[in-house]
């Protein structure tokens, strides 16, 4: 099992992901593993409709609201109370990482998948939402080579929006929200991101490399584009 399990954003699908996550890691024979959490900020009174945050935790950074949690729980944790930006994506995310991206803007994701390209061995498992639908896309490195591509060349948008705000800007502002993200897609994701960790972690793979949900349906299907190493039967 990986070292450390990095969640990058807090959020809507990171403050619903982070409850179940706490309780499955700390269930898991030892050693476990380090929880780092990551976002630069702090609950409002907006987020109680739809992120799992409690009305003492308003005011809070968000990172530090989840980590009084999973230290509850025996977990070791440590907070990066900071948005991703170009500056510190290398210290945050390192080699042997399990990375579960949830942000709400490509920017960000572009920024973490380019890094996570660099790496000899990582993980990512990036999940997002649009109102009712949603989905969550697999990156593998292994020993230098890419399982399942990236990010950016599987949906170019993300590649094409990573110049679209200046370093450090607050992620969760850094696009005007054009529709509404629900609990319920939101609480899909989250799902959706924890079984493709929990594949990983119990059975050592995964047969899929994105899942596609869709909340008023209550569906997901899932697809794969695995790579083959030249020379490789």
């Amino acid at each position: 099992m990986a070292e450390r399990v990095v969640l990058i954003g807090c959020g809507g699908i990171g403050s619903q992901l982070a409850g179940p996550l706490v309780r499955y890691l700390s269930s898991r024979p030892e050693p476990r593993p380090l929880l780092v959490l990551v976002d630069g900020d702090a609950f409002e009174a907006g987020n109680l409709t739809r992120q799992a945050c409690a009305v003492g935790d308003l005011g809070t950074n968000k990172a530090e609201a989840l980590a009084r949690v999973a230290r509850s729980a025996g977990l070791a944790v440590q907070v990066v109370a900071e948005f991703m930006t170009g500056a510190n994506v290398g210290h945050v995310v390192r080699e042997g990482d399990l990375v579960l991206l949830a942000v709400d803007n490509h920017p960000t994701r572009a920024l973490v998948d380019r890094h996570v390209a660099t790496l000899s061995d990582a993980t990512l498992i990036s999940g997002g939402n649009d109102e009712t639908d949603g989905n969550v896309q697999l990156v593998r490195r292994r020993a230098g080579w890419s399982v399942d591509g990236h990010l950016v060349e599987i949906h170019p948008e993300i590649g094409e929006a990573d110049g679209d705000r200046a370093p450090g800007v607050d992620g969760c502002l850094a696009h005007v929200v054009e529709r509404p993200q629900l609990l319920a897609t939101n609480l899909m994701v989250a799902s959706a991101m924890l079984s493709c960790l929990w594949r990983l972690l119990e059975r050592g793979s995964v047969p899929y490399s994105e899942v596609y949900l869709d909340t008023v349906q209550c569906a997901m299907r899932s697809r794969s584009w695995f790579r083959v190493p030249a020379g490789a039967q």
